[in-house]
């Protein structure tokens, strides 16, 4: 009996093919004999205090110009699976927490969810990394102007970012003397509404902001170094960065391998820590990408070792 894994993800009409790790990892299931389904956030719901979906039945063909057949649609309940996938990629909105709570439902039921759901509410991608303060450069998150101001004027050299973006959007750098603190700060935290982050500015970014995959609290040997365009300060693919794949630094596999047992503990299955030179950024749990990346340089099947563990995972729990 093969094992029957749903992914719940973005339009799979709309993904990129070449880099979509979401792709991979399905594919790489297929491989595995697995029976895939395909389903979208809006497809999940609960019905008389069951975990449902509609779902389809889904054959991956990695032609590029024709990756994927969809059969027919059907009402299922999520234990009739014994995997779902989680990776509907930020904004981690009211939507997003509402789908952990019905995948949480589906996992009382004995379905394992990758990652599990309660830690995707627990651990935000930018709150998570300040656990470490010991990995990070120094760092503040406030809504509060008067310290952001504050902070910017200690540091001389600040990165703005929001707490639910990905792919470098809404991230500034303000240097000293930055005539536009205010207006940045006010934007970024709607006049005081919202809280974000601000970071001392790490010159090491010129080297790659590093993405490094972790499987089960275990780093993947090689990472992802994202360097910026000419004249940016994001490292980030989506802004333009270009990926360089490179073996763990002795620093960096050190990081990796503290961080690991807290992902473990936490049923953080697949995480990309976000590293520039030796200071722990962004802990990523929601949706990581690069690995189709890491696994085209370095020849590491990165998908198919993280689906080899979902497997000994849910066969363990069967028996």
């Amino acid at each position: 009996m093969s094992m029957k894994i749903g992914v719940v993800m973005d339009p799979i009409a709309a993904i990129n093919f070449k880099k979509d790790t979401t792709l991979g990892l399905m594919n790489a299931a297929q491989e595995r004999g697995c029976e895939l389904w395909y389903m979208e956030q809006q497809d999940l719901y609960i019905a008389n205090g069951r975990a449902m979906a509609r779902m389809a039945p889904v054959t991956i063909t990695m032609n590029p110009e024709h990756w994927y057949d969809l059969g027919e649609w059907q009402e299922k309940p999520l234990a009739d699976l014994n995997i779902v996938l989680m990776r509907k990629d930020p904004p981690f909105d009211s939507e997003f927490i509402y789908s952990t709570y019905i995948l949480e439902r589906a996992e009382e039921e004995g379905v394992l969810i990758a990652n599990k759901p309660q830690s995707l509410r627990d651990c935000n991608e930018k709150i998570f990394a300040t656990a470490f303060p010991e990995l990070m450069t120094p760092t503040i998150v406030t809504r509060r102007a008067d310290l952001l101001k504050a902070f910017h004027k200690e540091q001389g050299d600040v990165i703005f970012k929001p707490l639910d973006g990905m792919g470098g959007s809404s991230i500034f750098r303000l240097k000293a003397d930055d005539p536009n603190v205010s207006v940045i700060i006010e934007t970024l935290t709607n006049h005081g509404q919202q809280q974000i982050m601000a970071q001392r500015y790490i010159p090491d970014i010129v080297k790659g902001d590093k993405r490094i995959l972790m499987i089960d609290g275990e780093p993947v040997s090689y990472c992802l170094a994202r360097i910026p365009a000419s004249g940016e300060t994001r490292g980030n693919l989506a802004a333009g960065g270009t990926g360089v794949t490179q073996p763990l630094s002795d620093e960096n596999r050190a990081i990796a391998e503290k961080i690991g047992p807290f992902l473990k503990e936490k049923g953080l299955y697949f995480v990309g820590l976000d590293v520039i030179g030796n200071n722990l950024t962004e802990i990523n749990v929601t949706s990581p990408t690069c690995a189709r990346e890491i696994t085209r340089d370095s020849g590491i099947d990165v998908c198919g070792l993280l689906i080899d563990c979902l497997l000994a995972k849910a066969l363990n729990a069967r028996v």
